[in-house]
């Protein structure tokens, strides 16, 4: 085992903020890459100002930006523009998040930089993309979400449109770009030429929208919110129970009838209305009453014992406080906890990514302080 991830010797220069670029260079962090922050000096990335906070440390930054490393430099003065090339001189990678334009107008756009660092990729995460009609427009998670369709599909039939409760507007643009670099990696190896990556939030929206295409386009109807069920698949929602909820994920007739034996209810699964999913999801609506009339005459402690015993996929509506404590998320080591000076035991989702011989700690390193590694990055790389 060792503690190198597969990009270990890969170097980053980063100049996101906020969220979509940061956290792709927090997946690249994991798995192995050096990432050196380039801040705005004496403000920093605008995360270091958004709570909560703890002794007044920005919590959502230190999530972010841990095991990174921070230098400050003003990109319009003419030292600090020696800094930064100087920096990209020995980088494998440049993540920015500006909005599209603002690179070329300080001279580091793609093709400026391409010339004289021919190895260097260049990644880009925006709200709309270098192209198109509202290339120059800005946008935060909340404005792809709406554009995107994704709010129109969330929610509960005739509510009102409703933003998903974390970020996936800035996630998935994150999880792109990191997906976009790491291939552009392997095409440098093979080819020997960088190249760019040009990530947009809301054409990121557009490619999560998956089963709502695939309908609108079978049968020209516009999807909409139809609460936690699937529009395809029947039973797959969540039902009540004596005391609570729980969600059962029967996606086959196999399942099917393994969930109707073990609940007691095996006509069910010999009535015509429900013989086949086509025909359980055309009557969804009373299917879902009929089972709720026996799945509320027990707990769901007792439903959820039951539906495991048979093999049916299912499981409780968990809060946050519950996910971080159990027995599975703490098995897969997805609650790490950040070394970060004066604070104990603050922790952060772990890496998903389990890569066989690559060791995955239990802790991750600090997020800097605001311009903490300037004079040793100056030292190392002789600038």
């Amino acid at each position: 085992m060792t503690s190198l991830g597969p990009l270990a010797g890969i170097t980053i220069v980063d100049l996101t903020r906020v969220l979509a670029g940061p956290y792709c260079s927090m997946m690249l962090c994991d798995l192995g890459a050096r990432v050196i922050k380039v801040e705005r000096p004496g403000v920093g990335d605008d995360s270091r100002h958004i709570g909560p906070f703890i002794e007044e440390k920005s919590a959502y930054f230190i999530s972010l930006n841990r095991g990174k490393e921070s230098i400050a430099l003003d990109l319009k003065a003419v030292e600090d523009r020696a800094l930064f090339e100087g920096l990209l001189g020995h980088a494998d990678i440049l993540i920015e998040n500006y909005r599209p334009g603002t690179m070329d107008k300080l001279g580091y756009s793609f093709d400026d930089l391409h010339a004289r660092f021919p190895r260097l990729i260049y990644a880009q995460v925006s709200g709309f993309g270098d192209t198109g009609p509202l290339r120059e427009r800005p946008a935060y998670d909340l404005v792809v979400q709406a554009m995107g369709g994704v709010m129109s599909l969330t929610g509960q039939p005739g509510g009102s449109p409703t933003r998903v409760g974390t970020s996936v507007g800035d996630l998935a643009a994150g999880m792109f770009a990191c997906a976009g670099i790491n291939a552009a990696l392997f095409q440098r190896e093979k080819t020997g030429t960088a190249s760019k990556i040009d990530v947009s939030m809301l054409d990121s929206q557009v490619a999560i929208l998956e089963n709502a295409i695939a309908r609108y386009q079978a049968t020209g109807e516009i999807p909409t919110a139809l609460g936690s069920r699937h529009p395809s698949i029947t039973p797959f929602d969540s039902f009540e129970t004596q005391d609570g909820n729980l969600v059962i994920a029967a996606g086959n007739d196999g399942l099917f009838r393994a969930l109707c034996k073990c609940i007691g209810r095996e006509e069910l699964f010999t009535n015509p209305d429900y013989e086949s999913n086509a025909s359980r999801t055309a009557n969804q609506a009373e299917l879902k009453r009929t089972l709720e009339e026996t799945l509320q005459t027990k707990a769901t402690k007792a439903w959820l014992g039951i539906l495991a015993e048979a093999k049916v996929p299912s499981g409780p509506i968990q809060n946050v406080a519950e996910v971080l404590g159990h027995p599975q998320t703490l098995a897969r080591n997805m609650v790490v906890q950040v070394d970060e000076p004066g604070l104990e035991n603050f922790c952060v989702a772990g890496n998903p990514i389990k890569i066989s011989g690559v060791e995955d700690p239990s802790s991750r390193a600090a997020a800097p302080e605001l311009d903490a590694n300037r004079e040793a990055l100056i030292r190392e790389f002789g600038l």
